[in-house]
């Protein structure tokens, strides 16, 4: 797994996405990652990682699948992305675009 810098580091600098699609883009890339690792990578913390998993799975973007004690996670590519700006565009042609692979 590649660590990703931190946004900490430089706190005063912004992104062009949010963290939900931060957190969206490590799972794809990601399936198996465990909910600390992406709280890592981000650079937020694990319980707002675990409300942004929340968000996902109610907007039916993401689906969580156990398997043993670990959880793998899905992604609905098809699902519109829920912006109007950017509404003509799906999931995974987001994820496509920005491949952290």
């Amino acid at each position: 797994m590649k660590e990703i810098s931190s946004s900490k580091s430089h706190p005063h600098q912004w992104t062009f996405f949010t963290n939900h699609a931060h957190v969206l883009l490590m799972l794809a890339n990601e399936p198996e990652m465990t909910l600390r690792q992406v709280a890592i990578n981000v650079g937020i913390t694990e319980r707002a990682v675990q409300r942004i998993v929340a968000d996902l799975e109610e907007a039916g973007i993401l689906i969580r699948q156990k398997e043993g004690r670990r959880n793998h996670y899905r992604i609905s590519r098809r699902k519109k992305l829920r912006h109007p700006v950017e509404a003509h565009r799906s999931v995974g042609e987001l994820i496509d675009f920005i491949d952290t692979r």
